[in-house]
């Protein structure tokens, strides 16, 4: 039997790799894990973290507006961006540090540098060449930009996370997730944002209400979303800071312009191919239900495999690696009825099945939907609307899909990905005692269905 220097190496020391090598070092297999960046990876050092910092930083607005109605004197406030990005690298390099030690504790052997496959069972890393029985590829992924004139000239979510200063005013061009919550980061820190979008609506995939809501929201907030747009070019402006122009004819002048488009794989120069490792067209690693490679004892995770691009997926994907290959407990993922949300002003959050998606899987829906403002804007005024929406299947009377767009929508998901794990049924909702007031409630408290759309067609 072949002798390897390792049980496990890990190439990439992101959330998901850490947490699958301290498991299966946890079990006494022997370890090694590599990382040519932070260690921490993208959700702790570039993403997840340091942008929700950020979000906090930018809810702080509508709190001091909002508190003369609730008999406070608040002296206007002033906001300093250089000490926020500051305060948010400490925070960012304690975490860190804390993953070096997490690393260490465990046993892992921690290589600073690149790694790369040289064949099935060797890894070059800092110059040395190790071997290892089993191999994960967790190297997560990069922003990508689109190839027209002056794409030079823009930045992307990693260089947003660390500007010198705040923009007066910044155009921001997508419309997922990560340009909805940059948007929204900017505008409650008094920017002017311009968010341009190519597609009908923002955030492609979510719930066609959610889309809608959260749309109005942020236009009521400020921000200018100008949809089915695309840009022709980019041009420095002696002026401002850049001027884009669309394909339509139109120009907008801005200080600085962030792409937030889209990512892709980090499999760049790691030797995948080397390896006998088959590539999707697209760039992701192709892997099975048990995150198989091509290469049965190579493994890969995470956004390089371009599955499911959450934190918690990719180390709920690490360890049940270590528990298959070091425990005895064959395990595989589930990557239905994960819970989601996007960091916006208000925050929306989902889990299942949205009603478009439910419908295109041939369900017959009972949908439930209540948009309402919110008590706490009772008294300061703010117009802000929360919505929230239950997908159930006529048939089984299952609720398949929760959605809201709402203060603390992701706290009250996270809770209800539970009840849509375990089957729950609209019955089960309805019986269950509503805690008032608060605005969870209301998914327990929800009567009225929304009319069928065939049905009104009919009339």
């Amino acid at each position: 039997m072949p002798s390897y220097d390792f049980d496990l190496f890990t190439i990439g020391a992101g959330s998901g790799g850490v947490a699958a090598s301290r498991r299966a070092a946890s079990y006494g297999a022997r370890v090694g894990i590599c990382e040519d960046s932070r260690v921490g990876g993208t959700c702790v050092i570039r993403g997840c973290i340091p942008k929700k910092l950020l979000v906090y930083g930018a809810q702080f607005a509508d709190a001091f507006e909002d508190a003369a109605a609730y008999g406070w004197s608040v002296v206007p406030p002033r906001f300093d961006w250089p000490t926020l990005i500051a305060n948010k690298n400490k925070e960012i390099n304690r975490l860190e540090g804390i993953y070096h030690k997490l690393l260490k504790d465990s046993g892992c052997a921690l290589f600073e540098a690149r790694g790369r496959l040289i064949d099935p069972h060797t890894i070059e890393v800092g110059g040395k060449r190790v071997t290892a029985a089993n191999i994960i590829v967790a190297t997560g992924s990069h922003p990508v930009m689109p190839q027209i004139p002056g794409i030079e000239h823009v930045i992307s979510s990693n260089e947003a996370l660390d500007l010198p200063a705040l923009p007066r005013h910044i155009i921001i061009v997508g419309g997922g997730y990560i340009a909805l919550e940059f948007a929204n980061i900017f505008s409650g820190f008094k920017a002017e944002v311009t968010l341009i979008v190519r597609g009908e609506e923002v955030l492609n995939g979510f719930d066609d209400d959610v889309r809608a809501a959260i749309a109005q929201e942020m236009r009521q907030r400020g921000v200018v979303i100008r949809l089915r747009t695309e840009l022709e070019r980019i041009e420095k402006s002696p002026i401002e800071g850049c001027t884009v122009r669309t394909k339509a004819g139109e120009e907008i002048s801005a200080d600085l312009v962030m792409y937030a488009t889209g990512r892709k794989p980090n499999i760049k120069g790691i030797g995948l191919e080397e390896a006998g490792i088959k590539l999707h067209k697209d760039g992701r690693v192709i892997v099975d239900e048990w995150s198989k490679t091509t290469v049965p004892h190579i493994y890969a995770i995470g956004d390089v495999t371009d599955r499911l691009n959450l934190t918690p997926v990719a180390i709920a994907e690490g360890r049940a690696i270590a528990e298959t290959l070091f425990n005895n407990n064959p395990m595989a993922i589930s990557h239905e009825n994960v819970a989601t949300a996007v960091f916006s002003q208000p925050p929306v959050a989902t889990v299942g099945l949205s009603e478009r998606r439910a419908r295109e899987k041939g369900y017959t829906l009972d949908i439930y939907r209540t948009r309402f403002r919110a008590l706490k804007h009772t008294l300061s005024g703010r117009e802000e609307r929360t919505l929230m929406k239950l997908v159930v299947d006529r048939a089984t009377d299952r609720v398949l899909g929760c959605h809201m767009v709402g203060a603390d929508a992701p706290e009250i998901i996270q809770s209800l990905a539970v009840a849509i794990t375990c089957g729950a049924t609209k019955r089960q909702f309805d019986r269950t005692m509503a805690m008032h007031p608060t605005a969870a409630e209301e998914f327990v408290t929800l009567r009225d269905k929304v009319p069928d759309p065939k049905a009104e067609a009919a009339e």
